[in-house]
């Protein structure tokens, strides 16, 4: 016989269960409410979507240098998956211009291995889509927000110049072998020198350069790339322009329609040697497109007003990168133009993303012996555009003129770009960022403070005194972690260095996030003020910070009485820590504590001074609400 506790038990395991499927399968709650309407919605956008992935997969695939089935796999496989998880009603999962650069490279740098460049791209989705499905399940969306943008648009403007300068050899149909960005470019600067080109490809180029900017002259509605390159694609299978010596996609790899297969991991047990090798550009790519991810769903939901879960983003960027390694696709990210154009279509849910990756598997099977004939220097041509469309002139201007951190950042992570591994680029740009940042926050703000002529605490300058020489009043601001410390101790011992000082009276009512080691700085400035027979107070503190004195011992080592946390009256608690410093001055048989004046309005319209020697009386707390130190 079940007993109440356990009918309750087991309905709270069963609404966390719903709870935990509604987090995980977002989709799951969209189709509660589903209609014929929404599919219809839903079924016209993935159609608009799918017209213009093949052709971009296509590009992708001479990009990477990889098959071009397997780059539609990526299309098909990896984007189905990433809608059954995502929380975005509008992100398009597939290849990329960036994760593609990347790819090339890397499978450059590793080739003449045990594995061939396309099983290391499979291994390469399974380390993208491991650490990415990690982070998401840690929660670890939200730490995206620390890299700054400044890298971001520093290494996109390095991708669309790299992807540009990569397809000029194509489209002059000459050879530069394999070296690095600069090797490239001095060959092709001598074959372009000497005339020694093949001037076909070339004008193949600039026709289609032609052709798709009349296409979007006068029918800005239809999609570019599709009718462009299947317009040249039939002309070239026509007129035979391989007579000419232009390459066309068959020549580079011929596509072939076929169905989604598992494949599995490509390697034996003595193959695992090539993963530790991977592991950094795995973990580059996985954080590229993390960080692409979870701006475009932000971008897209900031439009369309939908909630969205980052780290959710995380989970199905994740699941549909294992998924491509096991299905035989490249790895993938989102995508911003198909991703958008899925949005101005007026998709209304995940399904649209499922639909498309469906439609482009069934078009493949009608448009594959077509896409062989598609020229090699027109799909050059068409990337040089979207390499040169990468450049946010906007964008750039921000990241240079807005502060000098920002220039910085951006220029060194453009620099990385071209000189060193695109992986590395992507490392370099958030260290130095964050080396920047933590130089700024490193930095706190300590003036001294008196009391002006209308009795109010000002800082000391001209015409700003201290009321009594033998207290100084030490205003502090801003952020008391480990990398402040140090600066931290320093600039009081150096307002505290005058020999007519007493008593240092720190106001922190700002200082934000002591660690352990501003913790130890604060007490070796006690203990130095200490032994010169000087005394330390502290005045303001906000709760974390009373919180780590406590757990630390400091605030038993310094003394609770010497310790005034911050009350609802912002002054109150410097109020009590100047009457204290009158008392040790008394006890110490110092200077006199009569110049010690406290100022506070009891009407918020007259001043009144009192005696701070004094103790403090019920009628001091009464007006406590009133003080203006």
């Amino acid at each position: 016989m079940e007993t109440p506790a356990a009918s309750a038990a087991l309905e709270q395991i069963q609404r966390h269960s719903r709870r935990w499927l509604g987090d995980r399968f977002p989709l799951r709650e969209e189709l509660r409410s589903y209609s014929w309407a929404k599919l219809k919605d839903d079924f016209l956008a993935g159609s608009s979507v799918s017209l213009v992935s093949i052709p971009q997969a296509i590009g992708f695939a001479l990009i990477a240098g990889l098959p071009p089935l397997m780059v539609i796999m990526s299309v098909v496989v990896g984007g189905f998956v990433c809608a059954l998880f995502s929380s975005s009603r509008h992100l398009v999962f597939g290849p990329s211009n960036s994760i593609s650069i990347i790819l090339a490279a890397t499978l450059h740098a590793l080739s003449g291995g045990s594995l061939a460049p396309a099983e290391l791209a499979l291994v390469l989705a399974l380390l993208i889509g491991v650490f990415q499905l990690v982070a998401g399940l840690a929660q670890m969306g939200k730490l995206t927000q620390f890299i700054s943008r400044s890298v971001i648009i520093g290494y996109g403007t390095a991708i669309g110049l790299l992807l540009a300068a990569g397809q000029l050899p194509h489209l002059l149909g000459v050879s530069v072998g394999h070296g690095g960005l600069f090797d490239a470019l001095k060959v092709l600067a001598g074959h372009l020198v000497h005339f020694d080109f093949n001037p076909y490809p070339l004008c193949m180029g600039v026709v289609t350069l032609l052709i798709f900017w009349a296409v979007e002259r006068f029918f800005p509605r239809v999609p570019v790339e599709l009718i462009g390159l299947i317009f040249l694609s039939l002309f070239t299978q026509h007129f035979h322009l391989g007579d000419l010596g232009i390459r066309t996609i068959g020549d580079v790899g011929a596509l072939s329609a076929a169905l989604p297969s598992f494949i599995g991991m490509p390697f034996a047990k003595s193959d695992w040697s090539v993963v530790p090798p991977l592991i950094s550009a795995a973990l580059a790519i996985a954080i590229l497109g993390m960080l692409e991810a979870i701006s475009i769903s932000k971008t897209l939901a900031s439009q369309s007003g939908q909630r969205l879960d980052a780290n959710q983003e995380l989970v199905a960027m994740g699941s549909a990168n294992i998924a491509n390694s096991f299905f035989g696709a490249m790895p993938g990210s989102a995508s911003f133009a198909r991703s958008a154009a899925n949005l101005q279509s007026g998709a209304k849910t995940q399904v649209s993303a499922l639909l498309s990756s469906l439609i482009v598997l069934g078009a493949l099977f009608f448009v594959a012996p077509l896409i062989n004939f598609i020229p090699v220097p027109s799909l050059a041509a068409h990337l040089i555009r979207i390499g040169l469309k990468m450049l946010n002139r906007e964008q750039m201007r921000i990241a240079w003129r807005s502060t000098r951190s920002d220039a910085v950042v951006f220029a060194v992570t453009l620099l990385s770009a071209f000189f060193l591994k695109l992986d590395t680029a992507i490392y370099v740009g958030v260290g130095v960022s964050l080396a920047l940042f933590l130089r700024k926050a490193s930095a706190p703000s300590l003036v001294e403070y008196g009391f002006n002529d209308q009795g109010q605490l000002a800082e000391i300058n001209g015409d700003t005194r201290r009321s009594n020489a033998a207290i100084s009043i030490v205003h502090v601001e801003g952020e008391l972690f480990f990398g402040a410390a140090d600066l931290f101790q320093e600039q009081v011992r150096l307002l505290a260095d005058d020999d007519g000082i007493r008593v240092v009276v720190l106001r922190m009512k700002n200082a934000r996030h002591l660690d352990a080691t501003s913790v130890m700085s604060l007490l070796q400035l006690h203990d130095y003020l200490t032994k010169s027979g000087r005394h330390l107070l502290i005045s303001g503190i906000n709760p974390d910070v009373d919180h780590v004195l406590r757990k630390s011992g400091a605030r038993r080592q310094i003394g609770a009485e010497n310790i005034f946390p911050a009350e609802a009256n912002l002054t109150m608690s410097t109020k009590r820590a100047l009457l204290r410093a009158s008392q040790l001055l008394q006890q110490g048989g110092g200077a006199s504590a009569a110049g010690v004046r406290i100022f506070y309005d009891r009407n918020k319209d007259n001043a009144v001074s009192g005696d701070a020697a004094g103790p403090v009386t019920k009628g001091d707390h009464d007006k406590s609400a009133d003080y203006q130190i």
